[in-house]
């Protein structure tokens, strides 16, 4: 199985945790890093997440990220099919940069775009190529499908 992890969702470990919401994610997301670091699933990284995340302030952060790149078993380069479905997620809503997230992980052919992004999530059912999920539901599915 293929994931892609979305900036927001690598980020969520480092939100508010005082937020029940936040936690929830933060634990169902470190739960899916484990997944990824025994060979469980397998994790697709991007050139945009290299951008995105290149743009954190908080170097601590940034450098913690970026290190799972190494787990990525795949990391997908900008070319002109990922452009082209980018523009075409663009017309349904998604702003730019997630537009570019979720066009990787197609193109990467992933199971699943994992997010905490809720105006991506809103707009998941618009989207027919990959499955968007935030990780608290991706691990229900996980655990239904056991």
């Amino acid at each position: 199985m293929k994931i892609y992890l979305d900036n927001c969702c690598f980020n969520r470990p480092y939100d508010d945790q005082s937020n029940i919401r936040i936690r929830l994610e933060t634990e169902a997301k470190l739960y899916i890093q484990n997944l990824i670091k025994e060979g469980k699933v397998r994790l697709v990284w991007s050139y945009i997440l290299d951008f995105e995340n290149a743009q954190n302030p908080f170097e601590e952060r940034r450098l913690r990220i970026k290190k799972w790149q190494d787990f990525a078993n795949e990391d997908v380069e900008e070319n002109q099919e990922i452009l082209k479905n980018a523009r075409r997620l663009n017309s349904i809503g998604l702003r730019r940069m997630d537009c570019l997230h979720v066009a990787c992980a197609i193109y990467a052919k992933c199971d699943y775009f994992i997010t905490t992004d809720n105006g991506i999530l809103k707009k998941s059912n618009k989207i027919r190529e990959i499955i968007i999920i935030d990780p608290i539901n991706f691990i229900r599915e996980l655990e239904d499908a056991d």
